[in-house]
């Protein structure tokens, strides 16, 4: 009898604690709803208000976008915060670069759970109009004739700027030198002015300096082909069989979250993303709505981190 007694207590217990966990999925959220990112006015938290906009509509509670400073004080904040789901992260893809560049005071695949892919924005091959190459196959061509003679500019290491021109040497066996500058704008200025020849920033805002001839544009480094740049063929296209590069956002919750409470975070996210009008908006900047499975962005994730990390660990990238 007193075994009886202990086995009904612990069945009690038991459906105790399931009835709460799934109460607890069915009543989230019940409050307002934190979405932490990097500082105000970067592309992490421009799209991140995208985000919190469509997903406050669809969860009933506000989403609140908290912009933080550079460095890892977003990351560190949501990685240390209670994994309830109302604090979220917004960020991209340096959150799984950083690690692999330097010692980094957090683990993504350990700290994390991937809710949704948000958005994507793939970058573009530009060359100075003096270089004698219209395509893709004459750069590599060209390129290979002149190992170590091209140079092609990027903002800081690690960059999506410098991680698209490594991975492109990385593929296709050219050796072009890079020339480091401390921001994009400034190495897109270098390029219209010829003191560079080569250049792979983000697809966005670039129509008006390719439209007036002062940088004549190549290739896209996505998987497909933009709508802001129908005409121009993706690096694999083009000759790079296999290449693909661009930068990812999306929303992460700690590690621990109640899977229950990240379907939830999952669906709003991906009809947040995939709404026709938000789209829309992103891609008059050059970004994509995107919308995936949390699986599916761990994997992306993970692939990134060894397609990537291979690139890092030949060239000798490090901050």
């Amino acid at each position: 009898m007193p075994f009886m007694r202990t086995a009904v207590r612990l069945s009690l217990g038991c459906l105790l604690v399931c009835g709460a966990g799934l109460a607890s999925g069915q009543t989230y959220p019940e409050r307002q709803i934190r979405m932490v990112t990097s500082a105000a006015g970067g592309s992490s938290d421009f799209a991140a208000r995208f985000m919190a906009q469509g997903m406050t509509v669809g969860l009933g509670q506000p989403v609140v976008v908290d912009s933080r400073g550079g460095g890892v004080v977003a990351i560190e904040i949501v990685a240390k915060a209670a994994p309830d789901g109302y604090s979220l992260l917004y960020y991209g893809s340096i959150l799984w670069l950083l690690p692999l560049l330097q010692d980094a005071p957090y683990d993504t695949l350990r700290d994390f759970i991937p809710i949704s892919l948000s958005v994507s924005s793939p970058n573009i091959v530009l060359v100075h109009p003096s270089l004698p190459v219209k395509t893709m196959k004459e750069l590599i061509a060209l390129a290979k004739t002149r190992p170590g003679q091209l140079n092609y500019g990027s903002g800081g290491t690690g960059s999506s700027g410098h991680m698209a021109a490594e991975l492109l040497k990385f593929m296709s066996g050219i050796d072009m030198v890079r020339v480091p500058f401390k921001g994009t704008g400034p190495a897109q200025n270098s390029l219209m002015a010829g003191e560079i020849q080569v250049l792979i920033p983000s697809a966005g805002g670039l129509m008006p300096a390719i439209q007036s001839g002062r940088v004549r544009a190549l290739a896209v480094t996505g998987t497909r082909r933009m709508a802001t740049y129908p005409d121009l063929p993706t690096v694999a296209e083009a000759g790079v069989r296999g290449y693909e590069y661009g930068q990812y956002s999306g929303v992460f919750a700690p590690a621990k979250t109640p899977a229950s409470v990240i379907e939830r975070l999952n669906r709003e996210a991906v009809r947040t993303a995939r709404d026709p009008d938000t789209r829309e908006k992103l891609a008059r900047v050059g970004v994509e709505g995107e919308g995936s499975s949390a699986q599916a962005f761990a994997t992306l994730i993970k692939e990134e981190i060894v397609r990537l990390g291979a690139v890092i660990k030949k060239a000798h990238i490090s901050m």
